[in-house]
């Protein structure tokens, strides 16, 4: 597992731009950070877990986790393991009669599964070599990725998205009392 660095969940953010979620893990042994976009219901059940919150029944995440209990497996370890044309892959690592078995996962719902199972998460070095993210580097801002991907915008840039779409505004109402007065 050298190839793996550790990682623990720092905080789930939501977009300002298209309220989608983002996970963001939180390198153990030093400040850099990895940056995930996830379902919205994903996000949810994971706060639900972190917050140890009790439900009247259990939610998909608790049912596996269930099963795996039933059948006397044991959740080692999750990992984020790859990335390819900006998706995430996942991996579950169990101990299943004495036999480890790797699972193809999402990484969201493997880090549903950590959580719920106090299991450890890992990234690959390479992964966090090529999008991890270190506060106050010059070309990523870890605020503005959770915020849509800005970074780098300068703020009149910025503000120019919110121009553009007031102007279509206009036109669009300007457009619709031309065809009420005909």
């Amino acid at each position: 597992m050298s190839d793996m660095v550790e990682v623990v969940i720092d905080s789930i953010r939501v977009s300002l731009l298209n309220q989608q979620r983002i996970i963001v893990l939180r390198q153990v042994d030093e400040e850099r950070y990895l940056a995930i976009w996830v379902g919205v219901f994903e996000a949810e059940h994971l706060n639900v877990a972190l917050q140890d919150v009790e439900l009247a029944r259990p939610l998909t995440y608790e049912l596996f986790s269930n099963v795996l209990a039933s059948l006397n497996a044991e959740l080692l370890r999750v990992e984020v393991v790859a990335l390819r044309n900006e998706t995430f892959y996942g991996n579950l690592v169990l101990r299943v009669n004495g036999h480890i078995l790797n699972i193809d996962s999402r990484p969201s719902d493997a880090i549903n599964l950590a959580v719920r199972n106090r299991a450890p998460i890992y990234v690959a070095r390479e992964v966090m070599d090529s999008a991890g993210i270190r506060p106050g580097d010059d070309d990523v801002d870890l605020q503005e990725e959770a915020a849509g991907g800005e970074a780098g915008l300068e703020e009149d840039d910025r503000l120019s998205i919110f121009e553009d779409f007031l102007e279509k505004l206009e036109e669009q109402d300007d457009e619709d009392e031309g065809e009420q007065e005909d």
